[in-house]
Protein backbone atom coordinates (compact mmCIF):
# COMPACT_ATOMS: atom_id res chain seq x y z
CA UNK A 1 0.00 0.00 0.00
CA UNK A 2 1.38 3.42 -0.87
CA UNK A 3 2.33 5.85 1.88
CA UNK A 4 -0.41 8.24 0.79
CA UNK A 5 -3.04 5.52 0.96
CA UNK A 6 -1.77 4.30 4.33
CA UNK A 7 -1.88 7.83 5.64
CA UNK A 8 -5.40 8.33 4.35
CA UNK A 9 -6.50 5.01 5.81
CA UNK A 10 -5.16 5.78 9.24
CA UNK A 11 -6.61 9.26 9.39
CA UNK A 12 -9.93 8.12 8.01
CA UNK A 13 -10.25 5.25 10.45
CA UNK A 14 -9.51 7.53 13.37
CA UNK A 15 -11.98 10.05 12.02
CA UNK A 16 -14.63 7.40 11.45
CA UNK A 17 -14.30 6.14 14.99
CA UNK A 18 -14.38 9.64 16.39
CA UNK A 19 -17.37 10.76 14.35
CA UNK A 20 -19.26 7.51 14.94
CA UNK A 21 -18.87 8.11 18.64
CA UNK A 22 -19.59 11.82 18.50
CA UNK A 23 -23.28 11.92 19.31
CA UNK A 24 -23.33 9.37 22.14
CA UNK A 25 -19.98 10.38 23.57
CA UNK A 26 -20.91 14.03 23.57
CA UNK A 27 -24.23 13.25 25.20
CA UNK A 28 -22.55 11.16 27.89
CA UNK A 29 -19.39 13.12 28.67
CA UNK A 30 -18.96 16.69 27.52
CA UNK A 31 -15.39 17.72 26.65
CA UNK A 32 -13.33 19.34 29.37
CA UNK A 33 -13.67 23.12 29.47
CA UNK A 34 -10.77 25.09 27.95
CA UNK A 35 -10.05 27.25 31.01
CA UNK A 36 -12.96 28.92 32.72
CA UNK A 37 -15.53 26.76 34.45
CA UNK A 38 -18.75 26.50 32.43
CA UNK A 39 -21.63 28.74 33.38
CA UNK A 40 -24.90 27.16 34.50
CA UNK A 41 -27.83 27.21 32.08
CA UNK A 42 -31.09 28.40 33.59
CA UNK A 43 -34.07 26.14 32.90
CA UNK A 44 -36.10 29.25 32.08
CA UNK A 45 -33.58 30.22 29.36
CA UNK A 46 -34.42 27.08 27.37
CA UNK A 47 -37.06 27.25 24.65
CA UNK A 48 -40.33 25.40 25.19
CA UNK A 49 -39.18 22.79 22.65
CA UNK A 50 -35.93 22.26 24.57
CA UNK A 51 -37.78 21.99 27.87
CA UNK A 52 -40.11 19.40 26.34
CA UNK A 53 -37.16 17.32 25.10
CA UNK A 54 -35.42 17.63 28.47
CA UNK A 55 -38.58 17.08 30.52
CA UNK A 56 -37.02 14.21 32.48
CA UNK A 57 -34.43 16.67 33.83
CA UNK A 58 -36.82 19.45 34.85
CA UNK A 59 -36.92 18.57 38.55
CA UNK A 60 -33.17 18.03 38.85
CA UNK A 61 -31.89 20.59 36.33
CA UNK A 62 -30.38 22.91 38.93
CA UNK A 63 -28.44 20.02 40.52
CA UNK A 64 -26.78 19.03 37.22
CA UNK A 65 -23.19 20.19 36.70
CA UNK A 66 -23.06 23.29 34.48
CA UNK A 67 -21.06 21.41 31.82
CA UNK A 68 -23.82 18.79 31.64
CA UNK A 69 -26.48 21.51 31.40
CA UNK A 70 -24.60 23.13 28.53
CA UNK A 71 -24.14 19.81 26.76
CA UNK A 72 -27.83 18.97 27.08
CA UNK A 73 -28.93 22.43 25.95
CA UNK A 74 -26.58 22.29 22.95
CA UNK A 75 -27.78 18.78 22.14
CA UNK A 76 -31.40 19.85 22.06
CA UNK A 77 -30.49 22.74 19.76
CA UNK A 78 -28.78 20.30 17.42
CA UNK A 79 -31.68 17.83 17.65
CA UNK A 80 -34.27 20.47 16.88
CA UNK A 81 -32.24 21.54 13.84
CA UNK A 82 -32.16 18.01 12.37
CA UNK A 83 -34.43 16.60 9.69
CA UNK A 84 -36.46 13.47 10.43
CA UNK A 85 -33.94 11.33 8.54
CA UNK A 86 -31.04 12.82 10.51
CA UNK A 87 -32.87 12.10 13.77
CA UNK A 88 -33.45 8.50 12.72
CA UNK A 89 -29.78 8.15 11.85
CA UNK A 90 -28.77 9.65 15.22
CA UNK A 91 -31.10 7.24 17.06
CA UNK A 92 -29.62 4.28 15.16
CA UNK A 93 -26.06 5.37 15.97
CA UNK A 94 -26.91 5.88 19.62
CA UNK A 95 -28.49 2.42 19.84
CA UNK A 96 -25.41 0.88 18.22
CA UNK A 97 -23.25 2.76 20.72
CA UNK A 98 -25.36 1.56 23.66
CA UNK A 99 -25.11 -2.02 22.43
CA UNK A 100 -21.29 -1.94 22.61
CA UNK A 101 -19.48 -3.44 25.58
CA UNK A 102 -18.54 -0.84 28.24
CA UNK A 103 -14.83 -0.95 27.36
CA UNK A 104 -15.57 -0.13 23.72
CA UNK A 105 -17.85 2.74 24.74
CA UNK A 106 -15.09 4.05 27.01
CA UNK A 107 -12.56 3.77 24.16
CA UNK A 108 -14.84 5.70 21.81
CA UNK A 109 -15.42 8.41 24.42
CA UNK A 110 -11.64 8.70 24.87
CA UNK A 111 -11.16 9.03 21.12
CA UNK A 112 -13.84 11.70 20.99
CA UNK A 113 -12.14 13.64 23.77
CA UNK A 114 -8.79 13.35 21.97
CA UNK A 115 -10.46 14.65 18.81
CA UNK A 116 -11.95 17.55 20.76
CA UNK A 117 -8.50 18.42 22.09
CA UNK A 118 -7.04 18.73 18.56
CA UNK A 119 -6.50 22.19 17.11
CA UNK A 120 -9.32 23.22 14.74
CA UNK A 121 -7.21 22.69 11.60
CA UNK A 122 -6.42 19.10 12.64
CA UNK A 123 -10.10 18.48 13.40
CA UNK A 124 -10.89 19.78 9.93
CA UNK A 125 -8.31 17.38 8.43
CA UNK A 126 -9.87 14.45 10.25
CA UNK A 127 -13.34 15.44 9.05
CA UNK A 128 -12.11 15.92 5.49
CA UNK A 129 -10.43 12.52 5.46
CA UNK A 130 -13.52 10.91 6.95
CA UNK A 131 -15.67 12.40 4.18
CA UNK A 132 -13.15 11.22 1.56
CA UNK A 133 -13.29 7.73 3.07
CA UNK A 134 -17.10 7.79 2.92
CA UNK A 135 -16.90 8.58 -0.81
CA UNK A 136 -14.88 5.44 -1.54
CA UNK A 137 -16.70 2.41 -2.93
CA UNK A 138 -17.90 0.07 -0.14
CA UNK A 139 -15.48 -2.67 -1.25
CA UNK A 140 -12.53 -0.30 -0.96
CA UNK A 141 -13.61 0.87 2.50
CA UNK A 142 -13.94 -2.74 3.60
CA UNK A 143 -10.45 -3.55 2.28
CA UNK A 144 -8.92 -0.56 4.07
CA UNK A 145 -10.68 -1.47 7.33
CA UNK A 146 -9.40 -5.03 7.04
CA UNK A 147 -5.84 -3.85 6.42
CA UNK A 148 -6.05 -1.68 9.55
CA UNK A 149 -7.42 -4.56 11.63
CA UNK A 150 -4.66 -6.89 10.42
CA UNK A 151 -1.86 -4.39 11.10
CA UNK A 152 0.32 -4.88 14.15
CA UNK A 153 0.54 -2.05 16.70
CA UNK A 154 3.89 -1.05 15.20
CA UNK A 155 2.44 -0.99 11.68
CA UNK A 156 -0.51 1.05 12.91
CA UNK A 157 1.87 3.54 14.52
CA UNK A 158 3.74 3.83 11.21
CA UNK A 159 0.41 4.44 9.44
CA UNK A 160 -0.42 7.17 11.95
CA UNK A 161 2.97 8.81 11.46
CA UNK A 162 2.61 8.65 7.68
CA UNK A 163 -0.88 10.11 7.99
CA UNK A 164 0.47 13.08 9.92
CA UNK A 165 3.43 13.66 7.59
CA UNK A 166 1.50 15.03 4.57
CA UNK A 167 -0.05 17.73 6.76
CA UNK A 168 3.38 18.83 7.96
CA UNK A 169 4.94 19.10 4.49
CA UNK A 170 4.29 21.39 1.56
CA UNK A 171 1.51 20.24 -0.77
CA UNK A 172 2.65 17.80 -3.47
CA UNK A 173 3.43 18.97 -6.97
CA UNK A 174 0.33 18.69 -9.20
CA UNK A 175 1.99 15.92 -11.22
CA UNK A 176 2.06 13.86 -8.00
CA UNK A 177 -1.69 14.08 -7.43
CA UNK A 178 -3.33 10.66 -7.06
CA UNK A 179 -5.50 9.36 -9.87
CA UNK A 180 -9.01 10.78 -9.83
CA UNK A 181 -7.97 14.07 -8.25
CA UNK A 182 -7.99 17.10 -10.52
CA UNK A 183 -4.76 18.93 -11.23
CA UNK A 184 -4.83 22.63 -10.42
Amino acid sequence: MSNRRSALLCTVLLGAAVLAAAVPAWAQEPPAPPGNPPAPVAWSSLTLEQQKLLGNFSGQWDSLPPARQQALAHGTERWLGMSGAQRDQARDRFERFRSLPPEQRHDLRSRWQRFQSLPPEQQANVRENFHRFQQLPPERRQLLRQQWRNASPGERQQMIERARAPHEKAPPHPAAAPPGHPHH
